[in-house]
């Protein structure tokens, strides 16, 4: 199979999971601790994988100052298109309307409805990315990156899209968000596949250690807020188990 096809197909499985939470959100009533506690696991797994996998890979690879320089340029990057968005209506996009903060609806904010769209583009693309950074050179994907972005990513979809129902959104409005960015997220995985495969070591590792500074941003920005809403005292605990099963994960596949 193609390198490109099967960063593609990664990117797709990955984006899927957003797919599979916002159809448990439409059609099951999942209460408001239950979401939350998933998306504080997910919030550690993703962390264990930023730690374990991307950063050290890209440390080893490129050296700890393109590394960091890398790291921090993604994490501004993020922190930058995420304000824009927020003047727009997308600041609660992951919220699934427990508590006071929630998602606008298009009433309420003309034009939230496509930021929100876009927000939750911003947040799965990275994540994408990387799946399809590991096929470079030969390689396989990282078995604990991917659950991180698979199990993370069901939570995130099951929250907003929550959210979304609870706001007025309807039903082709929000499948065809998380529809789309699942698409989206597999050209995403093939098209830095494809751009990347004759780069060197060291802009690989520049480019992974952005992605890693996005991805931990956002789980700083939108999901741990969002888990703090319901879990409150135990969202610390449920992060680290989260973090430890994505390294037992590592290690196991080391």
């Amino acid at each position: 199979m193609p390198g490109a096809v099967e960063a593609g197909l990664w990117g797709l499985l990955g984006g899927a999971a957003l797919v599979l939470g916002a159809l448990v959100a439409w059609f099951v009533r999942v209460p408001q601790a239950v979401i939350a506690s998933v998306m504080a696991f997910g919030s550690g797994v993703l962390i264990s994988a930023v730690a374990f996998d991307l950063m050290a890979e890209a440390a080893d690879t490129g050296g700890l100052t393109a590394t960091a320089v890398g790291f921090l340029g993604g994490a501004l990057a993020y922190v930058g298109a995420n304000a824009l968005l927020a003047r727009r209506g997308a600041r609660h996009r992951k919220r699934s309307g427990a508590g006071g903060e929630q998602q606008p609806s298009e009433d309420e904010q003309s034009g939230s409805g496509a930021a929100i769209a876009v927000g939750a583009l911003l947040d799965g693309v990275p994540e994408s990315v990387v799946l399809g950074l590991g096929l470079l050179g030969g390689g396989a994907v990282s078995p604990s990156v991917l659950a991180a972005v698979f199990i993370s990513n069901v939570p995130e979809g099951l929250s907003s899209a929550a959210g979304m129902k609870a706001s007025g959104r309807r039903a082709g409005y929000v499948f065809g968000v998380w529809g789309g960015i699942a698409v989206v997220s597999g050209l995403a995985a093939a098209i830095g596949y494809v751009a990347l495969d004759s780069a060197s070591p060291e802009v690989v590792a520049v480019i992974t250690a952005v992605a890693a500074g996005a991805i931990l941003t956002m789980i700083a920005d939108t999901m741990i807020p969002e888990a703090f809403e319901r879990t409150r005292t135990w969202t610390g605990v449920i992060t680290t188990v989260g973090f430890l099963v994505a390294f037992a994960i590592e290690r196991l596949g080391a």
